[in-house]
């Protein structure tokens, strides 16, 4: 049985190596599982303390994915299985989130300059490892997006802190609308760092396999950034929908009246724009219990550090394996696939402020510490390894 991650260490002109983790289950679009999160922490930690490996590069096997999401089947059983219906009986979505969070945070936090090659689908658990990364390439195959309002769950992986600080009112028509962007838009908002062709990955590696690196973070990250700005096309790639449309989306969406956002949402599903047309049927389509959580988490985390947003985001997500719409989403979707989910609730109407707070309540006992208490010392842990 092939190993889910695979890795590589490739030469330099130098006595310099570059640490090539890919992600290995093109079956399942690169989906991340407990076992991917655990072997690349604990790469991650090996590479970094190698004085030989100079930078790491994340990719997806196949033509198809970088990483579509996270463990949804392993999620589904583990929701059925909890017979007591209580967020914190759910011992699998306990651990799921724990892992995914610590390499999301371990991603962001890392001493040495990670390149990820975001070609074709990343969405999901795939933006938070992509999210993280010093060095972010997408190409004229990438489908990025957070779509969790299909699944009644919410954007997390770090998600509310990555769309919180987007230009007003943009983050959260992503994350009401699940709406895919492509690699100008991905530039366009500083999702993404560089556009290259989805054929030149051998020229990429080729390229950093012959320059000279060193163990000087700083003087690493330039010369990688040198190289990726020389591989760029010169003619770029063409304004993506999000950005043509950037004054509408920015007018319909900012603000703190969610009402008033989901009518203009609503509002495009007959629009000549094939794009925003898709929008607010994805929208309508969604949990309406997903909207109002997506919206309230936003306005919470804006002003968080990353740790605390991910502390803040362990709580939600543990309430959404309890709370119906995240079971009833995967079930819909992947599981019988009828594409018929019963959200509950059911209107936005019914998704009130008051309805959303449960899902910001510590669910475990007075007597447990948070899980991801130790999230920023455990990074400076490793670091000093």
């Amino acid at each position: 049985m092939n190993s889910p991650v695979l890795f590589q260490v490739l030469n330099t002109a130098n006595n310099m190596k570059v640490g090539v983790a890919t992600l290995n289950s093109p079956q399942t679009h690169n989906g991340l599982s407990l076992d991917m999160c655990h072997l690349l922490a604990e790469k991650l930690n090996e590479w970094q303390a190698d004085d030989a490996i100079a930078l790491v590069i994340f990719r997806g096997a196949g033509e198809k994915a970088f990483c579509a999401g996270g463990d949804l089947h392993g999620l589904y059983k583990a929701m059925q299985d909890n017979a007591g219906g209580h967020a914190w009986g759910n011992t699998y979505a306990r651990q799921f989130f724990d892992d995914e969070y610590r390499l999301d945070y371990q991603i962001h936090t890392y001493p040495k300059p990670i390149l990820c090659w975001g070609s074709g689908i990343v969405m999901g658990g795939g933006v938070g490892l992509m999210m993280g990364a010093s060095h972010r390439v997408v190409t004229d195959s990438t489908r990025f997006a957070m779509p969790e309002i299909s699944i009644g769950l919410f954007p997390d992986v770090g998600g509310t802190w990555m769309l919180a600080r987007l230009p007003g009112g943009t983050g959260l028509f992503l994350a009401l609308t699940g709406a895919q962007l492509g690699s100008g838009d991905c530039c366009f908002l500083g999702l993404a760092d560089y556009a290259l062709g989805s054929g030149q990955w051998d020229e990429l590696i080729a390229k950093i396999q012959g320059a000279s690196w060193s163990n000087d973070r700083n003087g690493n990250d330039l010369n990688l950034r040198r190289l990726l700005l020389d591989l760029q096309p010169a003619t770029g790639f063409a304004p993506g929908p999000l950005q043509q449309h950037y004054g509408l989306v920015r007018q319909a969406c900012d603000g703190n009246d969610f009402d008033a956002i989901c009518t203009n949402i609503a509002a495009w599903a007959n629009h000549e724009d094939p794009w925003l047309k898709r929008a607010a049927g994805t929208f309508k389509a969604g949990a309406p219990g997903s909207a109002r959580l997506s919206f309230a988490a936003l306005n919470r985390v804006r002003l968080l550090s990353l740790a605390d947003v991910f502390r803040e985001e362990y709580i939600i997500s543990l309430h959404c394996g309890a709370e119906g719409d995240f079971q009833e989403g995967i079930r819909a979707l992947l599981v019988d696939k009828d594409k018929q989910p019963k959200w509950n609730p059911a209107t936005l109407h019914e998704a009130t402020d008051a309805w959303v707070q449960r899902f910001f309540q510590i669910p475990w006992p007075d007597s447990v510490e948070h899980p991801l208490a130790n999230l920023e010392q455990t990074a400076q842990d490793t670091a000093e390894v």
